[in-house]
């Protein structure tokens, strides 16, 4: 019989647990080695079963005897000698096994099926097992898994939030003590989230934590905020140098008088001290007035010491103002220079929103003008709120007004119409006047001067029956007609153009408190 290689059917678990089975296992699938459920069988040449992983097992040192020949007392060699090359996969009883009825043994879970299934979809896969946790070792249900892992697994592996710097769990109070970018709060002045390594820095510029002042060891009791120590120091440089003179003062007064206790003497070249006591009694009057100057010594070497601390603390003091002084002279003259560039930026500024403003306001007129003007030589101006206009020109607010320009042609004269709605000259308060004006166009030069067509001013009768008509030529010899150096030329035209009580009443030229000027430029010869 042809052998097939076991590695082909690698397997790394053993049977399946017999509690797996929805029905009673049988002995022919049962596993001669775990007593469980043959998973991928393979059959010995003494006809027993093993689970592929549990005859790796047996074999993997080399050929062992088959313990279930010699507990059925059936052992023969060398049938019942299990080799790896002598055995061959049990296809038969591996389908059989597939086709057993299963179930999940995890408690609560309620999957069924058969081994096949159970094998390839449900184990190792069922929410409900209980699976060892891989740090802590913890019994925890596999749908847990995730959620142990990040909350709950007591040697989980944190990253500090602050530092960034891996820990475990255990020792994160530990480590909160030490790191360095770990928020802390000032007692003093409240602020929050200064981290630990510049909290030490904070505390000593911090204005609102209290400090003794410097000059503490010659008497001042004053304890002042951080950040007001140079103010006090300004404000109380006399008191300071009071206490330092009663310093002084008491340090001249506790100084021991050499003339009385004795004198230091050359001898041989060194110094020292002879008593004016002479013979045996020489010795004691050293050694005792030796410790009273000593201790006196001492005194005065600490007051020394205390004066020497001071004098360098006032010497610090003017060095960081001159410094300090320096500082802000050297930050005034940045500033003036930064104000004297703002300034020019500011005015530059300004003259470019001017020429925007100047711009804006000739792209508004142009557009205006383009609105309203024709290129034909004729042209209709509607003025609306007629009875308003005439009020401002009666009180001399808005004596005049001016239509929007008009064109002969494309390239042609530019002109408008001026009126007056109260009147003028001649027609002050009696007459509508109605001039016509001859304005600087872009293509003058092309044009022949000075202008001598015909011009025609109508009010129209809003009935279509008898509209108010005036004519005129122009006299060449008039500046009103020559071409224009400036934006307009004088008006030219009719005072007496219309009665005012013609617009008075139900007037067939006023309708819906509006009339209607219509200008007719004579083309000929153009």
């Amino acid at each position: 019989m042809a052998r097939i290689s076991l590695p082909s059917l690698d397997s790394s678990l053993p049977g399946i647990p017999q509690s797996v089975l929805a029905v009673s296992m049988e002995a022919k699938y049962q596993c001669q080695q775990c007593h469980q459920v043959l998973r991928k069988p393979v059959q010995a040449q003494c006809g027993h079963r093993f689970c592929v992983h549990c005859f790796k097992l047996l074999t993997s040192s080399g050929p062992k005897p088959c313990e279930a020949c010699r507990q059925e007392e059936i052992y023969e060699e060398p049938q019942s000698i299990l080799n790896s090359n002598e055995a061959f996969p049990d296809n038969a009883a591996g389908r059989e096994i597939a086709s057993l009825p299963a179930k999940c043994i995890s408690e609560g879970c309620s999957w069924t099926g058969c081994i096949k299934e159970y094998e390839a979809q449900h184990e190792g896969k069922c929410e409900y097992e209980r699976v060892p946790c891989e740090t802590c070792q913890v019994l925890i249900l596999r749908s847990e898994k995730e959620r142990h892992n990040e909350r709950e697994c007591e040697a989980r592996t944190l990253n500090c939030k602050y530092c960034k710097v891996s820990f475990n769990f255990k020792e994160i109070k530990a480590h909160d003590e030490i790191c360095q970018k770990f928020p802390m709060q000032c007692k003093d002045c409240g602020k929050k989230k200064i981290p630990r390594e510049k909290f030490l820095d904070h505390s000593r510029s911090c204005a609102k934590s209290k400090t003794a002042c410097p000059f503490s060891e010659v008497g001042c009791k004053v304890v002042i905020d951080n950040g007001k120590h140079s103010d006090h120091e300004q404000t109380s440089v006399m008191e300071h140098m009071r206490l330092i003179l009663a310093t002084m003062s008491l340090v001249r007064l506790q100084r021991p008088e050499a003339p009385g206790l004795g004198e230091w003497q050359e001898d041989s070249g060194l110094g020292l001290y002879r008593a004016p006591e002479d013979g045996a009694t020489a010795t004691a009057a050293t050694d005792g007035g030796g410790a009273a100057a000593s201790g006196q010594t001492f005194g005065l070497d600490h007051k020394v010491r205390a004066l020497e601390n001071i004098v360098c603390v006032l010497n610090r003091e003017v060095e960081r103002s001159s410094l300090t002084l320096e500082a802000f002279s050297r930050q005034h003259r940045l500033d003036q220079d930064k104000i004297e560039n703002l300034g020019n930026k500011v005015r530059q500024l300004e003259r470019t929103l001017t020429m925007r403003d100047l711009q804006l306001a000739e792209t508004d007129q142009t557009l205006r003008e383009l609105q309203f003007c024709t290129f034909d030589g004729v042209f209709v101006w509607k003025i609306a709120d007629f009875s308003r206009r005439r009020q401002d020109a009666v009180a001399g607010r808005t004596p005049a007004m001016f239509s929007p320009a008009f064109y002969s042609s494309k390239y042609g004269y530019k002109m408008c119409l001026r009126l007056y709605l109260n009147g003028d000259g001649t027609g002050r308060g009696t007459h509508l006047s109605l001039f016509f004006v001859v304005m600087r166009g872009k293509c003058d030069a092309l044009l022949k001067w000075p202008f001598s067509q015909k011009v025609t001013l109508m009010l129209l009768d809003q009935n279509n029956r008898e509209h108010i008509i005036d004519a005129f030529r122009p006299d060449v010899s008039s500046t009103s007609f020559q071409r224009p150096i400036s934006e307009m030329n004088i008006a030219s035209g009719c005072p007496l153009f219309c009665p005012l009580a013609k617009l008075a009443g139900k007037s067939s030229y006023l309708r819906d408190d509006t009339i209607f000027i219509k200008a007719i430029v004579d083309l000929t010869g153009l």
